[in-house]
């Protein structure tokens, strides 16, 4: 079930539920759209998610931690100013649409109340979010996305306009339809027999219904029974939830207010925002990096498909130096036969004393004298294999950088957004990406401090330490480590330094380890990954190797299968 009208209606029941009358503690904005209010109801902090993100846009309490930005963005500085402090007095939503009003009670300049909207529009990549002071003629202090004329002519979203909800359309609301809205349910269902059609027909004039949303009620009114009373009963569990992870036919995961689909794998929360934050926890995430670490990304891309094209055009001329003993071979026969070639030939045949004495054609410059042209296959000699050690050093170096660079793909890919601010440090220190130069900055704090590696804890108590970036593990192995403590890597995969903060660790821990070096590396979804562990002090890096490269020996390979319900068992061990 997508993020619809109906789902929204439930949402709001819930955080009506949950949130009315708690007072705003803290606003933060850590991710471009997404603002996080921290709302105290009932004697227990709530954590309330608002996000206007073009593929996530939702309405949640989440529990998944978050890191906030150094500075805050403007949106947020307004957002503080309004709303520190306020009271949510309740959540609407307007009619079945995506569109939810937080409404807080605060204090104007003279301590007089007044009302204060924060409306989210839940509309794909036009989603917003919008302070309103509704006192005021429904003023827009501001919004998380400034739309002018230039992008909508219907409404402009900037301060100081007056705000206009989106366009309403001709359909019905389901929570609130009369007798003639049912009747044309009724007419829909005995003209519709199949599915499919009759959930888009349903679609089409109802207020607030996604496609999965429609399906579910096509579905439920093809039962025995009459429409209208089969009708009520299906938007009812709107109003009483059962939060499902539903699973279809072809496993795929979908979360929805009712166990619509039955399937043993269904799991059931105790409320909306914590199905939301199973559902959207890695996809929100992995969106995210993408959003944010979108220069590193094409960085990483274009750096991979230079080098890949270099090392094509090296191999060629790799292969053409193999005539290299060839040329040597002409030489000397040229040269040993002198005496037959006359100036002005084009070619000749002489015996290859290489080859039994066989006949073997050589080119010849009818502008050179027999000796030039035997020192001009000298010289070609000479330039091939010196050609071969130039072009082996320069492969050495490009299939470096290839593998440097499909590394650091695979670590943004499997990184969390706070991982991403190293990531752009050691591309500027190794002049991928040019330095933002501030004449005003202190040399003391011109080197970026970098962020610490996650911490899990093994069944036995043992400290485990995961690096999620190239200079997180070259710091983790090369300087925080002691030498006596187990490092652990994947067999020739690319993935995390792990540190085992023990000198004597035991075969579970070491087993838990390795589950974690596994899933942090690109092996993530592998059954079988083999990890090798050894001593720090048989680690060491080769000189101008590239960050995070490291060589080792003596080691001993475990095989594991990494699990995510593992990684957080250890995580939760930490706490």
């Amino acid at each position: 079930m997508s993020f619809d009208g109906s789902f929204t209606h439930a949402m709001t029941k819930e955080l009506n539920e949950t949130l009315s009358n708690g007072r705003v503690s803290k606003i933060n904005q850590p991710y471009d759209n997404e603002v996080i209010m921290a709302i105290r109801a009932n004697h227990k902090n709530y954590p309330l998610l608002m996000s206007a993100n073009p593929n996530y846009a939702r309405v949640q309490v989440t529990n998944v931690p978050y890191n906030n930005p150094s500075v805050p963005t403007n949106f947020t500085m307004t957002l503080r100013k309004h709303l520190s402090g306020s009271i949510l007095n309740k959540v609407s939503q307007v009619d079945n649409d995506r569109v939810m009003r937080f409404h807080f009670i605060t204090r104007n300049e003279i301590g007089d109340l007044k009302e204060m909207l924060l409306i989210v529009e839940i509309m794909a990549r036009h989603s917003n979010i919008i302070l309103v002071d509704k006192q005021d003629d429904m003023r827009i202090i501001d919004a998380v996305k400034r739309i002018g004329a230039d992008k909508n002519r219907y409404r402009t979203l900037l301060p100081g306009d007056q705000y206009i909800t989106p366009p309403k359309q001709d359909m019905f609301d389901p929570f609130e339809a009369s007798d003639s809205d049912i009747s044309r349910i009724q007419e829909l269902e005995s003209k519709y027999p199949n599915q499919d059609m009759l959930a888009s027909n349903i679609q089409h004039i109802t207020q607030g219904l996604g496609k999965d949303t429609s399906l579910y009620l096509a579905n439920y009114l093809h039962r025995d029974g009459d429409v209208k009373t089969l009708f009520n009963k299906f938007f009812a569990k709107f109003n009483q939830p059962l939060p499902t992870l539903l699973f279809n036919d072809n496993n795929k995961e979908g979360f929805s207010v009712y166990p619509f689909i039955n399937n043993s794998k269904n799991i059931q929360f105790s409320s909306l925002s914590e199905l939301l934050d199973k559902y959207y926890a890695s996809r929100a995430q992995k969106d995210r990096v993408k959003e944010q670490g979108g220069t590193l990304i094409h960085i990483a891309k274009n750096e991979l498909k230079k080098n890949r094209n270099k090392k094509k055009k090296l191999q060629k001329t790799l292969d053409n130096t193999k005539k290299a003993d060839e040329y040597r071979i002409k030489g000397e026969i040229l040269t040993t036969y002198l005496y037959k070639i006359e100036r002005g030939m084009k070619s000749i045949e002489l015996p290859n004393f290489y080859d039994e004495n066989k006949l073997v054609k050589i080119k010849l410059s009818n502008q050179l004298s027999p000796s030039e042209n035997a020192q001009k296959y000298f010289k070609r000699y000479q330039k091939s294999k010196n050609a071969v050690i130039y072009v082996n050093e320069q492969l050495k170096k490009t299939n470096e950088e290839i593998e440097y660079f499909e590394n650091v793909l695979s670590q943004i890919e499997l990184a969390n957004p706070a991982d991403l601010t190293d990531i752009k440090t050691e591309f500027k220190e190794e002049g991928y990406l040019k330095k933002n130069h501030n004449p005003n900055a202190s040399k003391k704090n011109k080197r970026q401090k970098i962020s610490k590696p996650e911490t899990f804890t093994s069944d036995n108590g043992i400290q485990i330490l995961v690096g999620k970036n190239n200079l997180q593990n070259d710091k983790l192995t090369l300087k925080d480590a002691d030498k006596r403590d187990t490092w652990l890597h994947t067999q020739k995969i690319h993935g995390s330094h792990v540190i085992i903060k023990s000198f004597d660790p035991d075969e579970k821990t070491i087993q838990q380890a390795a589950e974690l070096a596994a899933y942090f590396s690109k092996a993530r979804d592998s059954a079988t990954v083999p990890v090798d562990y050894v001593k720090v002090k048989h680690v060491r890096k080769p000189n101008g190797a590239k960050p995070g490269l490291v060589i080792y020996e003596g080691q001993k390979t475990a095989f594991v299968t990494p699990k995510e319900s593992d990684v957080k068992h250890l995580r939760a061990n930490n706490k």
